[in-house]
């Protein structure tokens, strides 16, 4: 039996929402990817991540269908969940390359699900994605599950234009994945940079995702993170 936990990544400002993970901290005990992609298949979330060296930081990511070299609910679920059991990383590395990870709004010696956790990627590593914008976020809700038409869909409409908010749906549209993602941080990412500005993205049924913008491109996406039962 292979053990692994069970986050809610990018939950709402009440708790609720947020995509569910399932996370491996003992990458060791499954080294084989093909039999990784299998318990990816078997948990059926929309993503699982394997820790294969907690000490570099190194990651894995599988959906139930395919590899992923980069994503952001993963990571950000995997850095909280290892800053609860008092090893912060400030780095972690996927295969698209290395991510600095920061956190904010904790208190220091307060509540480990306290404050937002960051990861800052590069908009290029987020590939076979594609983003649609809609007329209005009533149009967005109306979509059905998934919309007609193949490959990675981010449908989204702006909520409030001025203040930056984005009302957002996701939809793998492959076999073997997940009908619709509750929250997709490297979409978030492609779209921020797509639209030159930081965002704040409520997807799904009530997840929040954040994001910046920095001078040389990249972007961080953060969030809340809550751990569930298995």
């Amino acid at each position: 039996m292979i053990a692994y936990e069970v986050l809610r990544v990018f939950c709402g400002p009440d708790g609720s929402g947020g995509n569910a993970l399932g996370v491996v901290r003992d990458g060791a005990a499954l080294p084989d990817p093909a039999a990784r992609s299998a318990f990816a298949a078997e948990l059926g979330f929309s993503e699982t991540v394997f820790l294969d060296d907690a000490e570099r930081g190194t990651v894995d990511i599988h959906t139930p269908s395919v590899r992923l070299t980069f994503a952001g609910h993963p990571l950000v679920g995997l850095a909280w969940l290892l800053r609860s059991l008092g090893s912060p990383p400030l780095t972690l590395r996927p295969p698209a390359g290395e991510v600095t990870v920061f956190y904010e709004g904790a208190a220091e010696g307060g509540a480990a699900d306290e404050g937002t956790v960051w990861v800052r990627g590069r908009p290029e590593w987020v590939t076979g994605r594609s983003t649609e914008r809609y007329a209005s976020a009533a149009e967005v809700d109306a979509l059905p599950a998934p919309p007609p038409g193949e490959g990675w869909l981010y449908a989204w409409a702006w909520q409030d234009e001025a203040a930056g908010t984005v009302r957002a749906r996701g939809f793998p549209r492959r076999a073997g994945d997940t009908t619709e993602d509750e929250a997709t941080g490297a979409a978030a990412i492609l779209l921020t940079h797509r639209l030159g500005r930081s965002l704040d993205v409520r997807q799904g049924a009530a997840s929040q995702i954040l994001t910046r913008l920095y001078p040389d491109g990249s972007v961080a996406v953060g969030g809340r993170v809550r751990a569930e039962a298995p």
